[in-house]
């Protein structure tokens, strides 16, 4: 199905989600919808939940409770559809630290990709169509001049860029960036918010983050977490006001209490 620029169609629509962890609530009761052409942030303090809920999204972990559709697609009971929509980065992406970067994007590209020589194509054919993927993502993501390295010879930042350069294969409508910038010096920091900023022309990001001024900077649309709760959501304004306060730093301390949850674990 085609979403129309319109915003006829929600390409994420999350109804009442929750996730339990025996005594402990990681997300209540959250629902909210996403449409193509918005950068939508998750803003929260650590430990406030919103890693738990881009797992749930992805399809990584099962939601207790509540819906998730992504492209009007269950992601519960058709994930093979749905994780072809999404382009994931995890937060501290897992990789393979023993592989060069180029193979290790080459191998993602061919599962994710997979073609084969039925659907009418020569094997010479694939590894083109391969070959033009793996150059364009890494790009994108500025890592050429590591393409040839070992993972676990890189920098932070570098090792993040590897796995925002996996997030975009196969040019997903919907990419899901949990703490896209973390790691990340003042100039790869510039270069990933501009590539977000380029790219949402076409699709829907939702980005997790804790910074302000990158949720400010980036967002159309914020959605504020606080212990698994949405406490506000809307445009920079619209929090403002439903805050009461002058300033996104203002408003961040009354509706969050920041400095009540010193460790992420969820």
């Amino acid at each position: 199905m085609k979403l129309q620029k319109n915003k006829q169609y929600p390409t994420l629509k999350l109804s009442h989600v929750s996730k339990n962890y025996d005594k402990c609530v990681a997300v209540d009761d959250i629902s909210f919808e996403t449409y193509q052409g918005e950068i939508v942030a998750l803003l929260g303090p650590n430990g406030a939940g919103k890693s738990t809920l881009m797992n749930m999204i992805s399809g990584y972990i099962t939601p207790s409770n509540g819906t998730i559709l992504v492209n009007s697609h269950s992601v519960e009971n058709e994930d093979l559809v749905t994780k072809k929509d999404i382009g994931f980065l995890p937060e501290g992406a897992p990789l393979y630290a023993d592989m060069i970067v180029r193979n290790y994007l080459r191998y993602f590209i061919e599962l994710k990709i997979n073609l084969s020589e039925k659907n009418n194509l020569s094997k010479k054919q694939i590894n083109l169509i391969y070959a033009n993927e793996l150059d364009r993502i890494m790009q994108a993501a500025n890592i050429i001049d590591v393409a040839d390295k070992k993972i676990e010879t890189l920098s932070k930042g570098y090792i993040r860029r590897v796995g925002f350069a996996a997030s975009l294969i196969g040019q997903p409508p919907i990419l899901l960036l949990d703490e896209p910038t973390d790691g990340l010096d003042p100039n790869q920091k510039r270069h990933m918010c501009g590539l977000i900023k380029e790219m949402s022309t076409d699709k829907t990001i939702v980005i997790s983050t804790h910074l302000l001024d990158e949720a400010q900077g980036l967002a159309s649309k914020i959605i504020l977490i606080n212990k698994g709760k949405i406490v506000a959501k809307g445009s920079v304004k619209d929090i403002l006001v439903q805050a009461k306060a002058k300033s996104l730093d203002v408003a961040f301390k009354i509706l969050t209490c920041a400095g009540s949850n010193e460790n992420e674990q969820y």
